[in-house]
């Protein structure tokens, strides 16, 4: 079964860390990233720009219309996701609450319910 991990932030969040924790807190990343990949557990990590990049894009008239976003007007926006492929629920969750910043803010974990192959 496949799993969507997703962690949330904000700038507020990302200034409050030091120039010194950085390193640190990346390594942690990367060492879970690592122990993840190394089990097939971990399909892909995947780390997202900032809210001001994001932009949503509609069609009217048969044409692209593009704004900026998010979609929704919130304090948080989604920073990273994860896809996991696990042989149960119980597994994504405790991968899920291994993630390093799991104890400071709640991982979002979805089950993917349809995936596309991706075959001609």
């Amino acid at each position: 079964m496949k799993y969507l991990l997703m962690t949330y932030g904000n700038q507020e969040k990302w200034a409050s860390v030091s120039a010194e924790e950085w390193p640190e807190a990346i390594a942690r990343q990367d060492a879970f990233n690592h122990r993840y990949r190394e089990t097939g557990e971990l399909i892909g990590a995947y780390g997202l720009g900032d809210a001001a990049a994001s932009r949503l894009v509609r069609r009217q008239d048969g044409l692209p219309a593009v704004s900026d976003g998010p979609y929704l007007e919130t304090k948080e926006y989604m920073a990273s996701f994860y896809l996991l492929d696990c042989e149960s629920e119980q597994r994504a969750l405790e991968i899920a609450a291994d993630m390093p910043w799991a104890d400071q803010e709640p991982v979002e974990l979805w089950p993917i319910l349809h995936e596309t192959p991706m075959e001609d």
